[in-house]
């Protein structure tokens, strides 16, 4: 979504996004929590009239029975899936893809260079078209990540700045290129306001020095330029963990090209592995990127269920409770403001997560925590529509629902129709062809 689109959609401008948000002057966390329900019916709902016909085009009857049910979220609620078909054993790669499915929409697939083309020239594209395919069969979008990361460098990457920066340009207009239509959302350039840190600087020496030779506006500028020429249509993301200005003022404000930010999205990681950030601040990071009017994905989102002691970093019964409150707060924070599109959790399980940490919404052997009940009583609950109406004339029916994909069935004697149809803001009347 353009930035024009966006506006469009959310019924803002650049000034309210500038001046900041006026159904929430008030950012203490009672405040935020508080209005949060009355903005999510807001932003993330709609009402719409359905005109229902037949398969012969007729109006259907008044007073016919019609269940409408959502079948999925215009939001993107995701994970990274790093971990699909690769559990320990086959009950866990069972549990972890019903579990994942069950609650979410949307996928981060793994495209970190170093273990991505181990070997020049031999890049592993089975395994994202394995997820890819599996993604397709069940209604999953998915997400790259990332394409141009200076953290660790290929094993066979030499010395030369210039070639690896080629290297490296060639590489996201390859991966853009081989998989439009599979993935259409990319993380472009991961965490280049702190590109030189020193284990960057150890662990990809040649890609660190090439980034400090043309600077981090060039480097971003043409990581960008090389994906949308790989995919014109994509939906590019800049992402980092920075919240600070130094966010904004390095990197974000290098994207621009002819007067036009040549990114999509504004990525934002959420790791909190050493604390959780609350309310209040959880909103005034939204509203400190929201000014630059396109949406904003929370694009790595952890809060752990234990405390670390030692080498052990166990889930307990108490960090569970705790880990479920903070997600449900964060996520009703998040779902609650108009700039947000998408919120991506990391890691789905325990079983081989980053740092060994509890960061799971479901423990080691795939057994759901409270967490991910909690989400799932929001996600497919409270923030879900399913309606009982009653056709009434010209085959008309209101819906007052979350923004999203529906399904329409209706009784007639003797027989059963079904039609889908999508619920958007833009849409005042909807057609609704059932079969």
């Amino acid at each position: 979504m353009n930035r024009r689109d966006f506006l469009k959609t959310t019924g803002l401008t650049l000034t309210s996004l500038a001046a900041g948000w006026a159904a929430a002057q008030d950012t203490s966390p009672d405040a935020v929590l508080g209005d949060a329900d009355s903005r999510i019916n807001r932003h993330r709902k709609a009402r719409a009239i359905l005109k229902l016909t037949s398969p012969d085009g007729r109006a259907l009857p008044p007073d016919t029975p019609v269940l409408i049910e959502q079948t999925g979220h215009k939001f993107l609620f995701g994970c990274n899936i790093f971990k699909l078909n690769r559990c320990r054993t086959a009950a866990d790669n069972a549990a972890y893809a019903e579990r994942f499915a069950a609650l979410l929409n949307f996928a981060t697939l793994p495209f970190y260079w170093w273990n991505y083309e181990r070997e020049r020239g031999k890049p592993d594209d089975a395994r994202s078209d394995e997820i890819i395919q599996w993604c397709k069969a069940h209604a999953v979008t998915t997400k790259g990540h990332p394409l141009a990361w200076n953290y660790v460098q290929p094993p066979w990457l030499g010395d030369d700045t210039t070639e690896a920066m080629t290297l490296q340009m060639a590489r996201i207009e390859r991966c853009t290129r081989r998989f439009a239509g599979g993935i259409d959302i990319w993380d472009v350039v991961n965490e280049a306001v702190h590109y030189d840190r020193p284990f960057c600087k150890e662990q990809a020496p040649t890609l660190t020095k090439a980034i400090a030779e043309i600077g981090i506006g060039a480097y971003v500028r043409r990581a960008f330029a090389a994906a949308r020429t790989g995919n014109p249509a994509a939906t590019l993301l800049i992402n980092d963990y920075r919240t600070d200005p130094a966010y904004a003022d390095t990197v974000i404000s290098e994207l621009t090209a002819d007067g036009k930010p040549m990114y999509d999205v504004i990525g934002i990681q959420s790791h909190m592995h050493g604390g959780c950030w609350g309310p209040e601040q959880t909103w005034r990071v939204c509203e400190q990127h929201a000014r630059f009017g396109v949406p904003l994905h929370f694009t790595e989102t952890t809060v752990v269920s234990g405390a670390k002691s030692g080498d052990r970093w166990p889930s307990t019964p108490d960090g569970e409770q705790a880990q479920a409150k903070a997600v449900a707060e964060f996520y009703t924070v998040l779902f609650s403001h108009p700039a947000v599109h998408a919120i991506t959790w990391w890691d789905f399980t325990d079983q081989g997560s980053w740092q060994a940490a509890p960061a799971g919404l479901v423990r080691d052997d795939m057994t759901p925590k409270p967490a991910y009940d909690r989400l799932m009583d929001l996600v497919k609950r409270k923030w879900w529509t399913r309606l009982d109406a009653a056709v009434g004339p010209q085959g008309r029916a209101d819906l007052d629902g979350f923004l999203g994909q529906y399904k329409a069935t209706a009784k007639l004697p003797g027989r059963t129709l079904t039609g889908t149809f999508t619920l958007d803001k833009s849409l005042e009347t909807i057609n609704v062809s059932l079969a």
